[in-house]
């Protein structure tokens, strides 16, 4: 039996914010290893790849020795925390909204798999309304770049004005 205490914390990460960014410090903090994971979500249309995010994800998560960064396709995300040895799975909740559907999941995964425990944070109030899809809104009009600069690590900022132009 594993005695670490190993999560998964998976998103889209379209792109990566400084809410996905807290959730990564705290769960490192929480945990013995933290697997960070891009899962593709077929009802979702991408602005960056797999491999733009995992470029984003890693170069705004330093110093965090226990935080590895993967993807997965096609597979259900405790069957993925299974295949990775996890025994638990990081989700965030930032509204009610989020933690009905969550505790949906939560449920669903436990029909699947009784030994995964999920594991629900809530972050500051300052980045809950933060969301990949509100940064993305943000996009365009003038000043954009000044107004992300307050939602996302710098990395991905550098990253998305370059995508921009």
């Amino acid at each position: 039996m594993n005695t670490k205490r190993i999560a998964v914390y998976a998103g889209s990460f379209d792109p990566p914010t400084n809410g996905h960014l807290w959730m990564i410090q705290k769960g490192a903090s929480i945990f013995d290893q933290l697997i960070v994971a891009i899962g593709t979500n077929p009802d979702k249309k991408s602005t960056f790849s797999v491999e733009e995010r995992l470029t984003m994800l890693r170069q705004s998560v330093t110093g965090l020795d226990n935080v590895s960064f993967t993807n997965y396709d096609n597979k259900y995300l405790v069957d993925f925390a299974r295949e990775v040895d996890a025994n638990f799975i990081l989700r965030g909740t930032r509204s009610q909204t989020d933690f009905i559907y969550e505790q949906g999941m939560c449920n669903i995964n436990r029909d699947i798999d009784q030994n995964i425990t999920s594991v629900f944070l809530i972050p500051p109030r300052e980045l809950c309304e933060i969301s990949s899809s509100m940064i993305k809104g943000l996009i365009g009009p003038e000043g954009w770049e000044k107004t992300l600069a307050k939602y996302v690590p710098t990395a991905v900022l550098d990253h998305i004005v370059q995508k921009s132009k």
